[in-house]
């Protein structure tokens, strides 16, 4: 229906800048204050579009039939300003997947409390739709910025515990990782079976089934 797509994208775009906002905001706690003075701390969602992933990338996953999923234009961050820069970049990249899984929480709650009883009709719930949507929005992109192939959060996360000798192949390979990325998505069901098993018992619980 119209106005689910409708609901899914203006929650796919709210969780896609409070994502991104996430990362300038860990990192202005350590000491850098780049994001903030590159003025993208901001709910303004202008200075965060990306062409390609926030406009391009969800229309042709939802002509292909896919799940929603995008990405805004990626916070700048220099870790050579933050405390501990090695440590804290951890943190900084962690705290993207962890803003939608916090957003995906209180989906959730907002979908219990407002869930219309029977759910036989859900064409007037717009309230709970919100909730539900949002839910499931945050719970993809959670799941899907933790996958380890850059530019993706996950690749952050286990690039810090690469061994120092593995690091100069590790390097040569993040050019190429958007490529690799977009031919899985695209040419496999890795999204899917990375999300369904944890989506599918968040959308019982919201459905009381």
């Amino acid at each position: 229906m119209t106005e689910d797509k409708i609901i899914f994208f203006a929650c796919l775009v709210v969780a896609v800048i409070l994502h991104e906002i996430s990362h300038g905001a860990v990192a202005l706690m350590f000491g850098d204050d780049t994001a903030k003075r590159a003025g993208r701390l901001t709910l303004n969602p202008i200075p965060h579009v990306d062409p390609f992933g926030s406009i391009i990338l969800p229309a042709m996953a939802a002509i292909g039939g896919f799940p929603g999923f995008g990405y805004a234009k990626p916070v700048p961050v220099n870790p050579g300003r933050l405390r501990k820069p090695r440590h804290h970049m951890l943190f900084v990249s962690l705290a993207g997947p962890g803003c939608n899984f916090a957003l995906m929480a209180l989906g959730v709650i907002g979908a219990l409390l407002v869930r219309p009883d029977p759910l036989s009709d859900l064409s007037g719930a717009l309230l709970f739709k919100t909730f539900y949507f949002f839910a499931v929005v945050n719970c993809y992109l959670g799941l899907f910025n933790l996958l380890p192939i850059p530019p993706l959060d996950g690749a952050s996360l286990i690039e810090r515990f690469i061994p120092a000798k593995h690091l100069q192949a590790w390097w040569k390979f993040r050019p190429y990782g958007f490529v690799v990325l977009f031919l899985l998505l695209f040419a496999t069901d890795i999204l899917r079976t990375v999300t369904d098993p944890f989506l599918d018992p968040l959308v019982d619980l919201m459905l009381g089934r």
